[in-house]
């Protein structure tokens, strides 16, 4: 098996290269092992995951305690269809419903994924309305700066522009509001109607397409109490932000409000599974159980493996102190991006909350004048950072089109933080200097 006729002949096929540091037609770096906040290649390169993979890591690379749960899950089941119970299932429902989420009675369906996650979402707040008589209700209010996943409805609800380009005329047409400014939704909601509106979407602190924007302090409350007031129900895409990134269990509680619904993948299993998940109070699903109309389940929602893994790595998170610790390490993580930063002429900002952090990156700080996008500046930063030893997440869209972002493994030392920032710093000015 060599990654020419296995991965890299499907990723040159099939994955979004358009924000990774990969030359067109070149093969993709071989990953052997992973242990902490390491990765090995097979040429016996080390790289510091300064990037938690695509902001999925969180307790760390190569755990045994994780095998030997998955060893045991595998031992007693395969694979049970999703309208079954197993003990797994039932166990993980009740860590992530008495520990993470704003009430234990709040209800949980596990998925395969952020992008599945999000997708369900979205059918579970057009089902409540339908359930409710509200039949009109068909729309959902996206931001003009966003992304939310790649299946169709994800992306239909997302504005992330590389990630659709080529499918715009199959995504069905959502409206968009601003990712700043709360005010405009009124005006959307008006010029939509409230009676088409079933729901709002939005990341508290927006990933992949922003590189880690932080919104201004009244911005989710306000979403939250219109919203409200005109029976929409508010979706926080907590895929990256949720399980402790932001140095609070959810996301959703360093920003301030709290949503009707979230669907929250990544850090649910650490990277060691794939899993999301879709969670929400009682009164939202409880209509639609009281008709016809059904949830249909992904063939491997809630796999019995994806289930004893995750809720381990959730586990460790609580017993090894690993969300406080990514509130103290995003702090100090912050501290040196600000110190290292905070004049650079080539970048624009340093944003995020917790161990979710990032550098919008610009030609010329004081004009904030953009790259070319033929430049592929945040690609180049990233692969120059690649072969110093440290990867780096490349993000960005639209108005925010340029970033890396940091999201580390949250058991990161302070010299791990240093030498990720040192890294960027050498990148960043490698990156511009060859552009001038």
């Amino acid at each position: 098996m060599t990654p020419t006729r296995t991965w890299g002949y499907a990723y040159s096929l099939l994955m979004d290269t358009s924000r990774f540091p990969l030359i067109p037609g070149a093969q993709p770096m071989l990953i052997t092992k992973g242990d902490g906040v390491w990765l090995e290649a097979a040429s016996g390169q080390r790289i510091l995951d300064a990037g938690g993979g695509a902001i999925v890591t969180n307790i760390g690379h190569g755990r045994p305690e994780i095998a030997e749960v998955a060893a045991k899950a595998l031992k007693q089941l395969d694979y049970v269809v999703p309208l079954f119970a197993t003990e797994s299932r039932v166990a993980l429902v009740d860590e992530v419903s008495d520990n993470w989420l704003p009430d234990p009675s709040w209800r949980c369906v596990f998925v395969s994924g952020g992008s599945e996650s999000i997708d369900a979402a979205i059918r579970v707040a057009q089902l409540h309305h339908v359930a409710c008589g509200r039949h009109e209700r068909h729309k959902v209010i996206g931001r003009d700066v966003s992304y939310h996943g790649a299946t169709i409805g994800a992306l239909a609800v997302g504005s992330h522009d590389r990630r659709r380009k080529g499918l715009e005329l199959t995504l069905p047409a959502m409206p968009k509001t601003s990712h700043h400014d709360p005010e405009q939704l009124e005006k959307i909601i008006e010029i939509e109607g409230a009676h088409t509106i079933s729901a709002f979407v939005g990341e508290p602190v927006i990933g992949a397409a922003a590189g880690a924007y932080v919104p201004p302090d009244d911005y989710w409350p306000t979403v939250s109490e219109i919203c409200a007031r005109h029976d929409i129900l508010v979706i926080a895409d907590e895929v990256m932000t949720g399980f402790g990134r932001l140095g609070t269990k959810m996301g959703h509680e360093a920003l301030d409000f709290t949503p009707d619904i979230i669907a929250a993948g990544k850090g649910l299993g650490g990277g060691y599974v794939p899993i999301g998940g879709v969670y929400t109070r009682a009164d939202v699903v409880e209509p639609i159980g009281n008709t016809d109309l059904a949830l249909m389940f992904y063939t491997f929602a809630g796999h019995d493996l994806c289930c004893a893994v995750s809720r381990k790595v959730l586990q460790i998170l609580r017993e090894e102190n690993l969300v406080e610790r990514a509130e103290i390490m995003g702090t100090f993580l912050r501290d040196r991006l600000d110190a290292e930063f905070g004049e650079h002429p080539n970048v624009e900002e340093v944003r995020g909350r917790g161990l979710l952090q990032g550098l919008g990156l610009v030609a010329d700080r004081d004009s904030g004048a953009p790259f070319p996008r033929s430049a592929a500046f945040a690609d180049q930063v990233a692969g120059i950072a690649l072969e110093n030893g440290v990867w780096v997440y490349p993000s960005g869209s639209g108005s925010f089109d340029d970033a890396v972002m940091f999201g580390p493994p949250f058991v990161a030392t302070e010299d791990h933080v240093d030498q990720m920032v040192n890294v960027a710093r050498h990148a960043i000015d490698a990156a511009a200097a060859a552009l001038t």
